[in-house]
């Protein structure tokens, strides 16, 4: 899955399920205690929330089909179609996060490919491009806003402390997978400050070209509001 774009494939995927014969073949499935042709349904593809549900469903469906206690074929007779209502329900959620992402396409668009850098230092950055209008009627109005952040953290104390100092390679594979971490935080909160704002009828000409993300103040670190941009600064 995009980070707030479901991506084309899946987006087929999902188009491509038919609500009611997906429940049809999820009774089927309870009912006669294997697959069937539940599987023959492209969800799998679908991306990792209705993959996921259909794998703990696979799951509930062997341990049901495992079980011969009367207790135990009761409790995994629950539990199976409880997974089957969950699978049900995530296809139904994608359905309307796609039917909600193409309305606000009309106006909106953020585009959250955004690949890392291939080194990084300190100083880090993330570049969101984005395209919008006020009506549909209107035309298409391109633009980026850069988020910026220093990466400055103030030391774990509550880390052991080594007892052999790592080699200059090894703190500096860990310094390169902190900043990367601080990286993604930044990247995502980025993707979705730029998203909400849109979401909530904000004003596109009213985004700056860069933004300095506000650290806590506690650790110096990224929190949730971070790259809120339109949030009045201390």
């Amino acid at each position: 899955m995009g980070e707030v774009n479901i991506p084309r494939d899946e987006q087929v995927a999902i188009a491509a399920i038919d609500a009611g014969e997906l429940d049809r073949l999820i009774d089927q499935a309870v009912r006669e205690e294997r697959s069937g042709d539940l599987h023959r349904l492209p969800l799998a593809n679908c991306g990792s929330y209705v993959a996921t549900r259909l794998h703990y469903f696979d799951q509930a469906l062997a341990r049901h089909r495992e079980a011969k206690a009367p207790r135990k074929r009761a409790q995994t007779g629950d539990a199976l179609r409880r997974a089957g209502h969950d699978l049900s329900f995530a296809v139904g959620a994608m359905k309307r996060r796609m039917e909600e992402e193409k309305k606000e396409g009309e106006l909106f668009f953020v585009d959250d490919h955004i690949m890392p850098p291939y080194r990084f230092s300190k100083e880090l950055s993330v570049r969101v491009g984005y395209r919008w209008r006020r009506t549909v009627e209107d035309e298409w109005t391109f633009a980026s806003i850069t988020f910026t952040h220093v990466h400055d953290p103030r030391p774990d104390y509550t880390l052991p402390i080594p007892k052999r100092k790592p080699s200059a390679a090894k703190q500096e594979q860990e310094r390169q997978n902190s900043l990367y971490q601080t990286w993604e935080h930044l990247m995502r909160g980025a993707l979705y400050s730029v998203r909400d704002y849109f979401r909530d009828g904000g004003d596109g000409d009213k985004i700056p070209d860069t933004f300095q993300a506000t650290v806590d103040s506690h650790s110096r670190g990224l929190n949730n509001y971070s790259t809120q941009f339109w949030r009045k600064q201390p």
